[in-house]
């Protein structure tokens, strides 16, 4: 037996994509068998991944595991997993907003949730953090459906609108909203200085800078920011501060050494008119309240993640942080707030409300995506990738 073949469906979320295997179907035993046969189906480490399914890309290159849920309030569990394509490792420690949208639709074409329709909820557990998404999608003769209305800027076409609420996903990584307790912070940072950022944990943990703070406007194309050497390592070595800051790495040295995966870089600015990365066309400076690009890992998010959605529309919502005072919500619709990224406009609605004794309570964080199902059949893993396997 030179390879082994596991059942498997390859989904896009948002503007995302990722195989999907049912929990029963790994061919694993542990933790470290599981991210080595991700790798040799990937095709990491290697720029191209040409000898996997992975897309060269940080937005292909992604994975889930779902199965019954193990908690009596949620309907099914979801385990998310970044491949890196550079490096031999496969991290877990964040979650993806847009592959969220697809775990709804998953889960009722697989029959783990019985669908209701016109609309099926879906209470998903993301084990990553131990928190509930809400999933509502909408279904017709049982199946999730795939055809409708509803556009997002970065995919082509239109598609069935599925609506994600991360209102429960505070404090995943940290415990609280604001994890140092301020709505902006000042903190040294090795080889670059003093930084103003607000750091905030909903759905993912994202420290915001303003641009300017990078020299940066705020609206320019993500391959030429990713391509600037310099400018990745000042974002990175932000990031890497913030995490021994929190204590997610013990200390700097051993952040850069072994990076996490988060918190992210989001880099934040008032609207200015900019050129859609995917279609060339030009936006104009009112179709958003701000602007922002999305920096994890040496590298920019090509559109803009889900779950950095869901933290930004709670982050301007609460006064006093950076995007609050890019975007003050006494200035814009209600609690929606129209985000600006590479690929065009994304909207998000938070509702964040300020109870009696001072804590913050997170009502809603919630946008629309569109999901599709566009393989499934068998994934292969050649035996000499798998050590436990091979014998090597």
């Amino acid at each position: 037996m030179e390879q082994i073949s596991t059942p498997y469906t390859y989904y896009r979320g948002g503007t995302s994509k990722a195989a999907i295997v049912l929990r029963s179907d790994l061919p694993v035993e542990d933790e470290a068998q599981l991210e080595a046969w991700i790798l040799a189906i990937y095709g990491s480490p290697d720029r191209r991944q040409i000898d996997g399914i992975g897309g060269a890309d940080i937005l292909t290159s992604k994975f889930a595991v779902v199965g019954p849920s193990t908690r009596p309030d949620a309907d099914v569990d979801y385990t998310f997993y970044q491949v890196d394509i550079l490096t031999a490792a496969v991290h877990r420690g964040l979650n993806c907003g847009n592959i969220s949208a697809a775990i709804g639709p998953f889960a009722i074409d697989s029959g783990l949730v019985q669908a209701t329709d016109p609309v099926t909820p879906v209470r998903i557990h993301a084990t990553n953090f131990g928190r509930v998404i809400h999933a509502l999608v909408p279904t017709l003769n049982g199946r999730a459906r795939v055809s409708g209305d509803t556009k997002i800027d970065g995919v082509p076409g239109t598609g069935a609108a599925i609506e994600l609420d991360f209102r429960d996903t505070v404090g995943g990584l940290t415990g609280a909203l604001l994890p140092t307790g301020n709505v902006v912070d000042l903190i040294a940072v090795d080889g670059v200085g003093l930084v103003e950022m607000s750091i905030v944990d909903l759905a993912n943990l994202v420290c915001y800078v303003r641009a300017e703070t990078l020299g940066l406007e705020g609206t320019e194309d993500p391959v030429a920011l990713a391509g600037d050497a310099a400018l990745m390592e000042r974002c990175e070595r932000i990031r890497l501060a913030v995490a021994a800051q929190l204590g997610i790495a013990p200390d700097f040295e051993t952040a850069l050494a072994k990076p996490p995966a988060t918190p992210w870089l989001g880099i934040v600015s008032p609207p200015k008119a900019w050129r859609n990365f995917a279609t060339g066309a030009q936006h104009p400076a009112d179709a958003c309240d701000l602007a922002a690009r999305l920096f994890t890992r040496r590298n920019i998010h090509k559109a803009y993640p889900g779950t950095g959605t869901a933290c930004l529309g709670v982050a301007a919502a609460i006064p006093g942080t950076i995007p609050n005072q890019i975007a003050p919500s006494a200035q814009r619709e209600a609690s929606v707030l129209r985000i600006g990224h590479p690929c065009g406009v994304i909207t998000v609605k938070a509702d964040v409300q300020r109870a009696e004794d001072g804590a913050l309570h997170i009502g809603q964080a919630s946008f629309t995506r569109t999901a599709r199902r566009i393989a499934d059949g068998n994934v292969y893993a050649a035996v000499d990738r798998l050590a436990w396997l091979s014998g090597s």
